[in-house]
């Protein structure tokens, strides 16, 4: 398994958002809506990875901000003083 630190996750799914986000908008533009159903769905769609993708950012750069810890922090989250 790839050893990933907090921030590479980060970016990464970004790019997979935007991927995908760049899809959904080359169907629509491309014909591939054929009702107005499908169209609001990819619409919900393309808005979502949006949202996300600002979401991550605000992270990252709330993390950069933060001289303290980590975006994520996915280690032991017990008392330090604890040893248990």
């Amino acid at each position: 398994m790839a050893d990933f630190d907090d921030g590479t996750i980060v970016i990464q799914l970004q790019k997979i958002l935007k991927t995908q986000y760049q899809q959904i908008g080359d169907a629509m533009i491309g014909g591939g809506v054929d009702n107005m159903e499908k169209y609001k769905y990819m619409l919900g769609q393309a808005h979502a990875y949006q949202f996300i993708t600002g979401e991550l950012s605000n992270l990252l750069n709330k993390g950069a901000k933060d001289d303290k810890s980590t975006i994520l922090s996915f280690g032991n989250t017990r008392n330090k003083n604890n040893n248990t």
